[in-house]
């Protein structure tokens, strides 16, 4: 079916070293737990590339504790040191990107040149927050009488522990430790069962960094309820970050409570792309054709509801759907791949009665619509037409490579049902009117807005959502403080004489 069928496929790296196969706790490799093991799978090609240990209450209190020591040596360092050694890091990302971007596509399934990019994303955190870690500061205020000082300081919050989906296998971790590790914290790593391999590399390059051991941690195993119950009640843990979806989010946030742990929470999307009938045709095609299909359109932000204003609708769909049929479908190593696979077979069935549910209700199927011809888990991009509010299509995230086309006929109409959800993540718009633009973009209940364009995630914006999207921000230089506490000190009997 697929060209990959290679019963070793460590053999495609050129650091051999960097396919780990073991949990990463307290600096050590950890090959065997008493739990057994567990089958790691291509998605592309259904076969197994690797048998991993389970890790559970044994390992993730060991992981917990070894972060603990190493965070009271680790919060002393210097913002210099903690600089030096996640910059040494981001370097080491660098010079490794073609093999971690192979793993990347073998686990995860994304094309391998997608995968390249997401290397490029993942290292700009590093980057960018190794010289945050230099930007720390605090503050002083005017005291409310004489002879005092009001003195602010910001300090790490202490042991973090951090939950990672499996579509951006690389790029979720290195967004949250690079903040946490800069901010002066510790961070135990629970991947995604489906894709812990880039996880693990990305701890070889740490350790090769000369990140301290239990600074940074890496559980594996497909317990994960077990092991997210652990770090969501543990006292230990100070912060939870979390992404995927908002059912899981929730649950989390209820474990969190009895600890009063901090939580960032980025959480599932349904966002809505407005295309106005003033906007610029080609670049609101290729704008939604970004959004849409990267990574299949397993990505939190694709454009979910896609709203064409009347007078443009037609032309638009023609000119979409000629653009997608010509994506190339196929195992993300090989060369040209456009869309890889989805990531299983729940995600295959959740696109099909999305598609079925839409054509039943009076939807059109102006390309693709169903698996592909390669089998498995690949699926056609799929474009269609005359979508309604009340399909299951524009209620629910779809997670995969449809796009549906909804249309509007006035402003306010379409801000109503751009809004109509319980989410809020991201929002794109597409518009050569300034005013058109800029009322929109604030009226519109997201916590990111592209505006002219489908690409809008990068280190220096803050990324995160409102509504049942999310808390807090990730990237940016709001990004650290997610990891800091505030402290206040009031220091009085200053006066002299």
């Amino acid at each position: 079916m697929n060209s990959f069928t290679s019963p070793n496929p460590e053999n495609l790296l050129t650091d051999q070293a960097l396919w780990r196969t073991g949990a990463f706790i307290n600096g050590q490799w950890l090959n065997e737990t008493p739990h057994g093991k567990y089958s790691l799978k291509n998605p592309a090609t259904d076969e197994v590339l690797v048998e991993l240990p389970r890790c559970k209450e044994q390992e993730t209190e060991l992981a917990i504790q070894s972060a603990q020591v190493a965070f009271e040596k680790w919060r002393k360092t210097t913002a210099k040191q903690r600089y030096e050694i996640i910059h040494r890091w981001y370097q080491l990302v660098v010079e490794h990107k073609e093999d971690l971007a192979t793993l990347i596509t073998l686990e995860e399934g994304k094309p391998l040149s997608e995968a390249r990019g997401e290397m490029d994303y993942a290292s700009s955190f590093l980057q960018w927050f190794a010289e945050e870690a230099k930007r720390i500061r605090g503050d002083v205020l005017p005291a409310p009488k004489d002879g005092q000082r009001i003195v602010v300081l910001k300090q790490p919050i202490g042991v973090c522990a951090a939950i990672t989906p499996w579509n951006f296998p690389a790029a979720m971790i290195t967004r949250k430790a690079g903040p946490a590790l800069a901010a002066g914290c510790t961070m135990v790593v629970k991947p995604a069962s489906q894709t812990p391999l880039t996880a693990l590399a990305l701890a070889e390059l740490a350790r090769r960094a000369g990140v301290p051991d239990g600074v940074f941690s890496v559980l594996t195993g497909n317990d994960t309820r077990i092991i997210g119950g652990i770090l969501t009640s543990h006292p230990l843990i100070r912060k939870i970050t979390f992404t995927g979806s908002t059912e899981v989010g929730r649950t989390l946030l209820e474990q969190s409570a009895s600890t009063i742990k901090k939580c960032s929470m980025e959480l599932g999307g349904n966002a809505p792309s407005i295309v106005f009938d003033d906007a610029d045709l080609e670049r609101a095609v290729d704008g939604v054709m970004a959004s849409k299909f990267r990574n299949t359109g397993q990505a939190c932000i694709s454009a979910n509801r896609i709203y064409v204003q009347d007078g443009i609708y037609d032309e638009f769909a023609k000119r979409l759907a000629a653009k997608v049929a010509t994506l190339k479908v196929g195992n993300g190593l090989d060369e040209g791949i456009e869309q890889g696979p989805l990531i299983d077979l729940n995600a295959v069935e959740k696109v099909e009665s999305h598609i079925a549910d839409a054509v039943q209700h009076g939807a059109t199927v102006l390309c693709g619509g169903q698996r592909s011809d390669l089998g498995g888990f690949f699926f056609q991009p799929t474009v269609l037409a005359n979508v309604t509010a009340e399909m299951a299509i524009t209620q629910e995230e779809t997670f995969g490579p449809i796009a549906p086309l909804i249309r509007f006929k006035d402003d306010d109409e379409v801000i109503f049902q751009a809004n109509n959800t319980d989410f809020g993540l991201a929002a794109y718009l597409y518009s050569q009117n300034a005013a058109r633009i800029w009322n929109t973009a604030e009226a519109l209940e997201a916590g990111m807005i592209g505006i002219n364009t489908g690409l809008i995630s990068n280190e220096i914006a803050p990324f995160g959502g409102v509504k049942q999207s999310g808390l807090g921000r990730e990237g940016s230089h709001y990004g650290i403080d997610e990891f800091l506490e505030i402290k206040y000190m009031c220091w009085d009997g200053l006066l002299t004489g």
